[in-house]
């Protein structure tokens, strides 16, 4: 992930602000369930100033929001979509929650060849740092790691990748480009596997298709951006970027969550055995995958509820989700469940926070105004489903 400085920044921030923020939509009563309204939009009239000075131009900032309430009856589960600006031909920069539809390809990928598992490990040609699949996936979900997510890239393709993505029906989506190393390469690196420990075996490069222009609204932004130290004054232009829409992120999790409730031709293609190896990874926590708390607290990857504190999150609350954040925009897909109320939800959203609307200057609020908007959202959903229990 980018800009680690504004995580520093956030963590400042006290956990009796998210206690405090969640008292008061308890407080609140959430009276659109009582009236039949809808509730996404009874949270965001909310008047937490984490909330409220976001929603009073939503525009500027460029919110889309999926929220899913999901109602279980013996073997039936029932899904109740309600949405904000949700817009698949509206542009935002999904940062790495392109890395979760990586990590789906790869496990997919492995369940088609006999002779791989996701404990074998390798390294690309020329390198010296060697993984197992199953630890780069961890360390996409733990710390959202860029070289993890790269090296799965290598293993697949882009073109790959889009192609057992969009077979799922979920909505479109392009990943034309890595994060960080060897962005724009359209050729793949080898990759030196490990047959045992100490036959190893070569694969070929995979040549990619090269990305043809994205044309959808908000595809260029802001007034300028910076090219090394020189400011260029014109709009920023994404239409050679990853394409990653709200409604396809919140339609591959509830692929994963659920796949039962989708016809067999839009399930993933991995075992159920691969699915909660998935599934574990999503939740895990930093300091339960052997990372320090003090630098990657609960609330690092974790933007709802947890991302403006640095709170240690309960047992009984567990979250499967993927943040991304980069260009001024932060987006966190997440399933989130508290095992001790029998709460559980779905939710998805983007902001963007680029005030002076220049781009690479390093001058995004996200401490200031994205991360404080997500963690509030967040609790404001959670405090929703904790009324609908009374």
């Amino acid at each position: 992930m980018h800009h680690w400085k504004y995580l520093h920044n956030f963590l400042n921030q006290r956990s009796a602000g998210l206690m405090g923020s969640l008292l008061l939509f308890l407080l609140a009563g959430c009276e659109a369930s009582k009236s039949g309204g809808d509730p996404l939009l009874d949270i965001l009239d909310s008047e937490d100033p984490a909330i409220s000075r976001v929603m009073e131009n939503p525009g500027e900032y460029e919110i889309q929001i999926h929220y899913t309430r999901i109602d279980r009856t013996g073997d039936f589960t029932r899904f109740m979509d309600y949405t904000y600006g949700v817009d698949k031909d509206r542009y935002f920069y999904p940062a790495s929650t392109v890395k979760f539809p990586i990590a789906i390809a790869a496990l997919e990928k492995l369940n088609s060849i006999d002779s791989l598992n996701r404990d074998y490990r390798y390294y690309i040609e020329g390198d010296s740092v060697e993984n197992t699949f199953a630890e780069d996936i961890e360390k996409i979900f733990a710390v959202s790691d860029n070289h993890a997510s790269n090296r799965l890239i290598e293993f697949l393709g882009q073109d790959e990748i889009n192609t057992r993505i969009s077979a799922k029906k979920a909505g479109p989506i392009r990943i034309s480009h890595r994060l960080g190393y060897h962005r724009e390469d359209l050729t793949t690196q080898p990759l030196v596997l490990y047959l045992n420990d100490s036959l190893t075996t070569l694969t070929n490069p995979i040549v990619n298709t090269p990305p043809q222009p994205l044309d959808l609204a908000g595809i260029t932004k802001g007034t300028g951006f910076f090219e090394g130290d020189s400011l260029i004054s014109k709009p920023f232009n994404f239409s050679l970027k990853n394409y990653l829409p709200v409604q396809t992120m919140h339609g591959l999790l509830q692929r994963v969550i659920f796949p039962q409730t989708f016809p067999p031709d839009s399930r993933l293609e991995i075992s159920e055995e691969q699915r909660e190896f998935l599934m574990n990874t999503m939740k895990t926590l930093p300091r339960l995958s052997g990372y320090p708390q003090d630098m990657y607290p609960d609330g690092y990857c974790k933007f709802f509820i947890y991302g403006d504190s640095e709170a240690t999150i309960p047992d009984s609350i567990e979250i499967y989700n993927k943040v991304g954040f980069a260009y001024g925009t932060l987006t966190d897909c997440a399933y989130i469940r508290d095992t001790e109320k029998g709460i559980e939800f779905m939710l998805t959203a983007t902001i963007l926070v680029n005030s002076d609307g220049v781009f690479n200057d390093d001058q995004y609020e996200y401490d200031e105004t994205g991360i404080p908007f997500l963690a509030s959202l967040g609790r404001a959903v959670y405090a929703y489903e904790v009324q609908q229990l009374k």
